[in-house]
């Protein structure tokens, strides 16, 4: 996703005076989006809402930030995959972001982080979710992101369908309650390994 440009604040009737685009406005942090998914605005958003933070209250500024992209890639279970399909219910999907961020937030109030799912068919190679987890530390940054695609995994609605030689399928999505603490559990778990 692109980030768009805020309307500037000046008007008038000239056509010259017109109100405009005047400054740059970061991609949104939870976005579910068939356009293809752009690391370095959602970097943008995160950093962005980090510094704002850092400014408004006396917690530090970011120091690290970490991602994780997942890729389409062209085998699974040893079948030649040729594409996928991912579908999801995204206000639900987006509620589901809002709250693994604030799992996140509880365990680390000075993570930051974002979380962009693609929808649609994805060739081979192609990005299908991207997160950006930011902090004062690495080691916070990386476990927030590992922890993120784990609850991503677990509990949002994001279903995908795999299309290889031969045939299709639909492969298992999210099944985890989210308020399952022993999935939660799991996930903190593994981001902590």
């Amino acid at each position: 996703m692109a980030p768009a440009t805020a309307p500037s604040t000046t008007s008038g009737s000239s056509p010259s005076r017109r109100p405009g685009y005047t400054r740059k406005v970061a991609a949104p942090r939870f976005a579910v989006t068939p356009e293809e998914i752009c690391v370095g605005s959602l970097l943008e958003a995160v950093l962005e809402l980090h510094h704002d933070n850092a400014r408004i209250t006396s917690r530090a500024s970011p120091g690290a930030a970490a991602s994780f992209v997942g890729l389409v890639r062209n085998e699974n279970a040893g079948r030649r995959v040729l594409y996928l399909e991912y579908e999801a219910y995204e206000p639900l999907a987006l509620a589901m972001f809002e709250r693994i961020a604030d799992e996140v937030t509880r365990r680390w109030p000075e993570v930051v982080v974002g979380i962009h799912h693609r929808t649609g068919r994805l060739e081979i190679g192609e990005a299908s979710v991207a997160i950006v987890a930011s902090s004062p530390h690495r080691a916070e940054a990386s476990g927030a992101c590992r922890y993120v695609i784990e609850r991503v995994k677990q509990i949002a609605p994001i279903w995908k369908r795999e299309v290889f030689e031969g045939g299709r399928t639909w492969i298992e999505g999210a099944v985890a309650d989210p308020d399952d603490q022993a999935a939660a559990a799991e996930a903190w778990r593994r981001a902590c390994a």
